[in-house]
């Protein structure tokens, strides 16, 4: 028995026992919200082992019990990550990027300054498209008058997303005309890699922020992203975290969900405008406030 920690085996490969998946699903729950559903046994322990390999660990449950005695540390921080999946675009679900230049920008435009929060900014991507999407919309006052607010649980995903280098293949999609104005090539031993250029970075501030836990006094925000996120919490915490943020848009303030996400059946003050798109009640304003 490890001290302060659940039982582990001496198998050396993969395998969880029920209490150990049981402890597992409670740490995570409490920890991140994520809800680990019965069935999920696999996936979690071929996750962890893969982190218990590439830490020294000689079993999955090795490693839990290592993360148990960790915590609020690194070796927690690990496991949330490992839990969820990283996975995102530059761009993705581009009917978001319509609406924002549409719609959101023409008010935001004519305002002495303001911040849009991407609250599950994972890797990077997203709060990179909408940089971008604001340079190309708002020209030479991009600077003065926009911030991005990116934030994720995960430490180690934010260290990715704030140097913002990403490998070639990941802008296929764009044109060379977009990479040559955005992005500077790497050379060397980052030959293959591009970075962004200053001008874009400069626009995002990047923290750690746990969903679970109170949220600051910063906003309110016109606009704030939450995508592909939901999709790890139970009902309950949901309603928790959409409540949260609600409270954290200004009156008309849209948020932004993951296209395969939805609020329905869900508790909460939001009006539906379109696909993945909810607004606050009230009018959002233009010019100073």
């Amino acid at each position: 028995m490890l001290s302060g920690g659940v039982g582990i085996s001496n198998s050396g490969d993969a395998r969880l026992s029920p209490h150990v998946f049981a402890a597992v699903k409670d740490l995570a729950y409490r920890t991140a919200g994520i809800d680990l559903q019965i069935g999920k046994q696999e996936m979690v322990a071929a996750r962890l082992w893969k982190r218990a390999r590439a830490l020294g660990y000689a079993s999955a449950e090795e490693y839990f019990g290592a993360v148990q005695r960790d915590h609020g540390g690194e070796l927690e921080l690990d496991l949330i990550d490992a839990l969820t999946t990283n996975f995102t675009s530059f761009f993705r679900e581009p009917a978001h990027f319509e609406f924002l230049k549409s719609t959101i920008l023409p008010k935001l435009r004519t305002r002495s300054n303001f911040t849009i929060w991407t609250a599950a900014s994972s890797t990077g991507e997203e709060p990179y498209s909408i940089a971008v999407t604001l340079l190309e919309e708002l020209g030479a006052e991009t600077g003065r008058l926009a911030k991005i607010r990116a934030s994720d649980i995960s430490t180690k995903v934010l260290k990715r997303a704030e140097a913002g280098v990403y490998p070639e293949e990941r802008f296929q999609r764009l044109s060379q005309d977009w990479r040559r104005r955005y992005l500077l090539r790497g050379t060397g031993s980052r030959e293959g890699e591009f970075r962004f250029r200053p001008e874009v970075r400069e626009l995002i501030r990047f923290e750690r922020i746990n969903l679970m836990e109170p949220l600051s006094a910063d906003g309110p925000f016109p606009l704030i992203f939450l995508r592909n996120i939901m999709i790890y919490f139970d009902r309950p915490t949901q309603e928790k975290v959409i409540a949260a943020l609600t409270a954290k848009l200004e009156p008309g303030g849209y948020l932004f969900i993951g296209h395969s996400e939805s609020l329905n059946g869900l508790s909460h003050r939001l009006e539906h405008v379109q696909v993945a798109v909810y607004r606050k009640q009230g009018e959002l304003k233009a010019g100073n406030n």
